[in-house]
């Protein structure tokens, strides 16, 4: 069976530790000074609102497309690496990777040159049929979890449960909506009809199908919707008190689902003793743990799982995946422990597209570059670099940042005093080359491609600076 292509990256430079005390020592100076070279704006949206092939375009699509998104005025054509460029051939630094999606930039050759190579051969044929891929990439799953940790193995595979398994869909909330399935499935297996609550959190987002909305409890996007799935009940995320969690997980729970990082909510951590506790009474009542890490999966936390390095006992018994599996190519998967998996049988669940060749094709490459070593050398050094220029931020503008910093590794969020200004600072950035997410009520979201460039970071954390230099003072520089 041939692999797809894989093309080798050069080696990062090594880690300089002096050169990483100097660059601590500059971000925690007495004399610490913004970066106040990006005040003035050069990508207004005005520009591109008044352009008139654009804005034709827009007006053109708008009578066709259903009003679901607020956009600004600009229309990408085509990128590369981290760089996005418009109708106007203007550069944007991205910052969003896609929604934390492109792992390895836009247009990467080798995801290229395996798109090129598989679609020649086979691009779909259904789940009728074995194909060559959907099982090498599960297999890359699991063995890549059990040398990394995840999923009740710790790192180099030691675990007391037999092999996982994979199923794959098509998106994140398509795994979600599985794995909410699954944790059915199985209550009803070991604990009879009644066994069906599901819990979840405060400020979590786990999708937009019916079963995942009911999971993301946020009244702006369920309310139009309702009445949503019954028997959900909602928990406050970090929530520490026994009384609490044993009231809110109780006999009936099938399944309780959680982001060990929250990145629509906020970029808020799981607190390690919160986690632990949770799946300590998940066990004792016979339910099924699922951790949703469609965004902060896949080595963007700086681990393979963000939970990878936890304690075992906060290992869940489902992972959900999506986002940067296949760089951008529609793809979702349920990694689950085999006491799940044992009660899931053919014709309980399936999907026309997921798990065909082209997707996981793709998907083998992408593993096969985010677990290199050399990889994720580069990776430490990027995630340190961009925490130590973050480190900054509170220490400038104590009137407008929280003075707590929120994620780790590459999945980031600077939380704001006043709720209104997020939307402000990705406006500013925007019109200054830089592309930016806000993350729920007060928070901004930094989560670039994996292959982010000090010097990007450089310039990306610089426009924020001076962006939080107009907003603390008030204002809008010309």
């Amino acid at each position: 069976m041939s692999a797809p292509t894989l093309i080798r990256l050069a080696r990062p430079r090594a880690i300089n530790p002096l050169r990483q005390s100097l660059i601590r020592s500059y971000a925690t100076s007495s004399e610490l000074k913004p970066n106040l070279s990006y005040t003035k704006p050069t990508h207004p949206d005005s520009t591109a609102s008044s352009h008139s092939a654009t804005q034709n375009t827009i007006t053109d699509h708008s009578q066709y497309l259903l009003n679901t998104y607020v956009r600004p005025p600009i229309l990408i054509t085509h990128g590369k690496g981290l760089i996005l460029t418009d109708t106007l051939k203007r550069d944007y630094l991205d910052f969003t990777a896609g929604i934390a999606v492109t792992a390895l930039g836009h247009s990467d050759e080798g995801i290229n040159a395996v798109i090129n190579e598989q679609s020649q051969k086979l691009s779909h044929a259904s789940n009728i049929y074995w194909n060559e891929h959907a099982g090498e990439l599960a297999k890359s799953l699991v063995e890549n979890t059990k040398k990394f940790g995840g999923l009740g193995f710790t790192q180099g595979g030691t675990t007391s449960d037999a092999n996982a398994k994979v199923f794959f869909s098509n998106s994140g909330t398509e795994a979600n909506e599985g794995a909410l399935k699954f944790a059915r499935a199985h209550g009803k297996v070991t604990g009879g009809e009644g066994k069906s609550g599901i819990v979840c959190f405060t400020n979590a987002f786990h999708g937009r199908s019916m079963g995942a909305l009911s999971v993301t409890p946020n009244p702006k996007y369920q309310a139009p919707f309702a009445p949503l799935i019954p028997n959900v009940k909602v928990g406050k995320y970090n929530e520490t008190s026994q009384e609490a969690i044993d009231a809110l997980i109780d006999k009936d729970t099938c399944g309780v689902i959680l982001e060990p990082i929250q990145g629509e909510g906020g970029v808020e951590q799981g607190d390690i003793e919160f986690l632990k506790m949770v799946a300590k009474r998940v066990r004792e009542v016979g339910a099924v743990l699922i951790y949703d890490e469609i965004q902060c999966g896949l080595f963007r936390s700086g681990t393979m799982w963000a939970h990878s390095e936890f304690p075992i006992e906060a290992h869940p018994d489902i992972i959900t995946m999506a986002k940067p599996l296949s760089n951008g190519f529609p793809i979702g998967a349920i990694m689950v422990r085999s006491k799940v998996a044992q009660t899931i049988t053919p014709g309980m669940h399936g999907t026309t597209f997921g798990g065909q060749p082209l997707a996981t094709a793709i998907g083998v490459h992408v593993l096969q570059r985010l677990s290199d070593p050399s990889f994720l050398a580069s990776l430490k050094e990027k995630s340190e670099y961009l925490s130590t220029k973050m480190e900054r931020l509170p220490k400038l503008f104590p009137s407008v940042i929280q003075e707590k910093l929120r994620g780790r590794g590459l999945i980031r969020g600077i939380g704001f005093r006043d709720t209104s200004k997020p939307s402000e600072l990705v406006r500013l950035a925007r019109e200054r080359g830089v592309l930016l997410l806000t993350a729920g009520s007060d928070a901004v979201r930094f989560v670039p491609a994996l292959t982010v460039s000090e010097e990007q970071i450089d310039q990306a954390l610089g426009v924020v600076e001076s962006c939080l230099s107009i907003i603390a003072e008030g204002g809008e520089r010309a």
